[in-house]
């Protein structure tokens, strides 16, 4: 196999940088720790603002995410969705928008896109708010050919899920974040890095 290297810029929340994991690796450390392949070097950087909402993000992205790439890397892109949208978008037709614009403008830059969905919470209220966006968002990447890893409807009633949540003031913790690593790993991401299916159980 020819070496190869990859460089990967992840923006999102602070669901992305393992907020409430005691060992601080979040879903997205574990994913990576499943990743390896002696022929392939996977440069991963991480672009995590808190509480941000999916608008914020639409701003941010290319100024931070495309210094990150290079001419002589594969480059690719992993859109990890806010929970907290819930609070500051005011329509799911506007976050489509929002999400759109993002996975539009990043593949006009040749890069391939990963998107993975708002994690669901506690508040069922809120809940019911997120699943609607959840369907947007879905229904946004669907269209476009892009992988999309749909944790809420996997997780909303998951009694593991959500019993650590509610075992740490409301974040994920280990088991809810290995619960989302499992969920990205076997819906798209080892076909998206172009890597083995069996990697992550080698490793």
């Amino acid at each position: 196999m020819e070496f190869r290297q990859i460089r990967l810029a992840s923006v999102g929340g602070e669901h992305l940088a393992g907020l409430g994991d005691p060992r601080a690796m979040g879903w997205l450390g574990r994913v990576l720790a499943k990743s390896h392949h002696p022929d392939v070097l996977v440069e991963s950087y991480v672009l995590a603002a808190p509480q941000e909402p999916i608008e914020a993000m639409s701003y941010r992205w290319e100024e931070e995410a495309l210094p990150r790439f290079s001419n002589d890397t594969e480059n690719r892109l992993l859109i990890a969705l806010n929970s907290s949208d819930t609070k500051y978008v005011p329509t799911s037709a506007r976050a489509r928008l929002n999400l759109a614009n993002i996975i539009d403008k990043a593949t006009q830059q040749g890069l391939e896109v990963f998107v993975v969905g708002p994690l669901p919470g506690l508040d069922q209220d809120a809940n019911q708010k997120l699943r609607e966006l959840n369907a947007a968002y879905r229904n946004v990447a669907q269209r476009r050919n892009v992988f999309y890893v749909d944790v809420f409807e996997a997780l909303v009633d998951h009694n593991q899920y959500q019993q650590d949540l509610a075992s740490n003031q409301g974040l994920p913790g280990q088991s809810a974040y290995g619960l989302v690593a499992w969920l990205v790993l076997h819906r798209g991401w080892y076909r998206w890095m172009n890597l083995p299916e069996n990697l992550g159980s080698q490793s």
